[in-house]
This record gives structure tokens, C-alpha cells and sequence, in this order.
């Protein structure tokens, strides 16, 4: 039997494995519930509700139970406030309405949009898988924010409506696995940006960005003691070992009035069933998309190689037909120099047939002068 005494010293209403099991084993629509699902999500299941590990704050569920705006906005508020570094208060959340894609919905974790008291829209997303492309997807949903704002001012405001009137945007995405443009840098999980010129010229573009990968958090965090109220937010969201969730409620005494929403809310089992039931759902359909992303990136790795390399093929056959264009410029080379000898050749036998005629020619003279001579040797005897 699993002990949880150490977080009961804290949280007196947890309950023991066998109390919670008793209380399936009772109901036919929980236990039905429970059997249809894996020996992991069964054994997960029974390690948060009696305290062996924490909850995952990740789980949309119960990151909305914790951070409810409409009963308690000071939370929130807390969090904004450490994240932007200024003083956020909460207005209202807003209905999120906007244009993204299904494949995009289904990613999400969670997403919160609200509006604070000086008009500026705030948006926590939490994505358990990185999406690819995250800085165009940020733009994108970012701009989409700045124009459903325009349009509700524009509308509230009618013919006095002016651009002083559109407040800041701002994004905070919350990666419990970073996409890899993070892992690129291992040692910093904090990244906040804002358009700026770089000329100096002072214009408020409006929008704003944070996003913090949480694993790269965590291994920042190994062995580190939590300080600072980023560190604390961090913890509460990325760690769920009831060492840490002590730690944390020791260093930031805050904290501990949101773990006991949770645990209170494991008094009702049928609830909490149904928000892991349903949390269990999403992240089956996370995992779907996830790897048909991954199988689409890895199609499209290889129809970049194949690209490279039938370039580098087509590179090879223009190298090659240059090689054959300078062979045959060399034969053509060649076979005029052949022309040129052979006509010389006939040339030079030409010249020697002449040589010949005029050798053969001279024989014959020479023959002749002989035969005369010996005609004239002939006549002077006989006289």
C-alpha cells in the first residue's frame, strides 16, 4: 500500500488508494469507466487522487479549475503578472472564437483568452507537443487577436472609434514539450519578444510574445532550489513529485490553496473520473495529430533529399554532357589534324610519284647515253 502521509501533513482530505478503489468498485458506470483504460492511466489515475504523484496543472481540465477567472482572478492575475513582468489586472474572459485550423485546436492543451482592465487581450496556451512552424503559427494567431480586437472596438466605438483606442496583444505559450527550434538553446527556457525597429524608430506595434519550454525548464531546475516567482510558476505547472510540490509550498506558501483545489476536487470521484476520462480522450487525439505531423515532416525531409539529389543528379548530367560536348570538340579537333595529314600524305606521295617519274626518267636518259656510246665505240672500231 502507497503512503501519502508526507502531503496529507499538508492536505488532510486526500484519500487512500483503497478508500478511492472501494468507492469505483461501488459504482458499475465508474468501474466500466475505469477498466476502459490502460494499467498506466489506471495506475496514473489512482497516484494523483491519493497523493503519490501531484496532478498535472497541464491537463486543460484542471488548469481551468485552478485558474477559474470567474471565481478567482488574483491567480491568473499572479501568473500574468510574473510572465509580463507589470501589473495585470483582469477584466473579463473573453470567448475564444478565433480562425485556427483543426489540426492546430487539437494541439492544444489549453487555451485562456482574457481582457485586462486597460483594454490590452492576454492569451495562455499550453501545447503538450510542439507544433511545427512555431513562430509563423504565433504570428498568425497573434494577428488574429489584434484584428477580432479591432473589430469589437470598431463596432463598440462606431464613428468615434480612433487606433488610440486598440490595446496591446499578448501571446504566452506554454510548451510541455519543446518544438526543436528550442532545443537549439539548452540552458534558456524564458523567451519574450516585441516588434521593434531597428533603427530606433519608437512605434508600439502592439504585440507581444513569451513562450517557456517547460522540459528545458525542468533540466534547468535539476538539483537547483526554487527562488524567484517565475521558478515557483514554473514548478507548479512542470512537476508533479510530492518532494517538489512541498518545496514549492514551503518557498511560496501561495501555491498550496491551488494544490488543495485540486484535492478537494478529488472528494467527488464520478467528476474527477470524467475530467481524466476526457483529459485521457484529448491526448489520444493529440497523439493521432502529432504523428501525422511527424510522418508529414518526415515526408517532406525525404522529398527534400530526393530534391538535393536528383539536383545534384542533374548537376552530374550537365558536368557530364560538358565532358562530352569537349570530347567531341576534341575529336572534331582530332579528326581535322587526320584530314590535314592525310592530305599531306597524299601530298607527299604525290611528290613522290614525281620523284619517281623523274628517277625513272633519268634511267632512261642515262640508258640511252649509254646505249650511244657504245653505238660510237662500235663505228670507230669498224673504221
Amino acid at each position: 500500500m502507497r503512503k501519502n502521509s508526507s502531503l496529507k501533513e499538508y492536505f488532510p482530505m486526500i484519500r487512500e488508494r483503497e478508500e478511492i478503489m472501494a468507492e469505483i468498485e461501488k459504482s458499475s458506470r465508474l468501474k466500466g469507466m475505469f477498466d476502459s483504460w490502460g494499467p498506466k492511466q489506471r495506475e496514473d489515475f489512482l497516484d494523483y487522487a491519493s497523493g503519490a504523484r501531484g496532478w498535472k496543472l497541464l491537463y486543460d481540465s484542471f488548469f481551468k479549475e485552478v485558474l477559474n477567472v470567474e471565481y478567482d482572478k488574483s491567480r491568473l492575475e499572479d501568473f500574468l503578472c510574473t510572465v509580463l513582468g507589470r501589473k495585470v489586472k483582469i477584466l473579463r474572459i473573453l470567448p475564444n472564437d478565433s480562425t485556427r485550423i483543426a489540426d492546430e485546436t487539437s494541439l492544444l492543451i489549453t487555451d485562456i483568452v482574457v481582457e485586462l482592465e486597460d483594454g490590452s487581450i492576454a492569451t495562455v496556451e499550453i501545447q503538450k507537443i510542439g507544433y511545427l512552424f512555431p513562430g509563423a503559427r504565433c504570428a498568425c494567431y497573434s494577428s488574429d487577436m489584434l484584428l477580432r480586437q479591432y473589430k469589437r472596438v470598431r463596432d463598440q466605438r462606431k464613428q468615434n472609434f480612433s487606433y488610440r483606442d486598440i490595446r496591446s496583444v499578448f501571446l504566452i505559450v506554454i510548451y510541455e514539450n519543446s518544438p526543436s527550434e528550442f532545443k537549439r538553446m539548452p540552458d534558456v527556457y524564458y523567451h519574450h519578444a516585441k516588434q521593434v525597429f531597428d533603427s530606433g524608430l519608437a512605434l508600439d506595434l502592439l504585440q507581444e510574445y513569451v513562450m517557456i519550454p517547460l522540459d528545458i525548464f525542468r533540466r534547468h531546475m535539476q538539483n537547483r532550489p526554487i527562488k524567484t516567482d517565475l521558478e515557483a510558476w514554473l514548478t507548479f505547472f512542470a512537476e508533479d513529485s510530492p518532494e517538489k510540490m512541498m518545496e514549492l509550498i514551503t518557498a511560496f506558501p501561495r501555491f498550496r490553496a491551488m494544490y488543495e483545489t485540486l484535492y478537494r476536487m478529488c472528494s467527488n470521484v464520478e467528476r474527477v473520473m470524467e475530467m481524466f476520462s476526457k483529459e485521457l480522450q484529448q491526448m489520444d487525439r493529440n497523439t493521432a495529430v502529432y504523428m501525422i505531423e511527424e510522418q508529414q515532416k518526415m515526408i517532406e525531409q525525404k522529398t527534400a533529399e530526393l530534391q538535393e539529389k536528383e539536383a545534384r543528379l542533374e548537376e552530374m548530367d550537365a558536368q557530364l554532357e560538358e565532358m562530352d560536348a569537349q570530347l567531341e570538340a576534341k575529336d572534331a579537333q582530332l579528326e581535322a589534324k587526320d584530314a590535314q595529314l592525310e592530305a599531306k600524305d597524299a601530298q607527299l606521295e604525290a611528290k613522290d610519284a614525281q620523284l619517281e617519274a623523274k628517277d625513272a626518267e633519268i634511267a632512261r636518259l642515262r640508258e640511252e647515253l649509254r646505249k650511244q656510246d657504245r653505238q660510237g665505240t662500235g663505228q670507230s672500231g669498224e673504221a
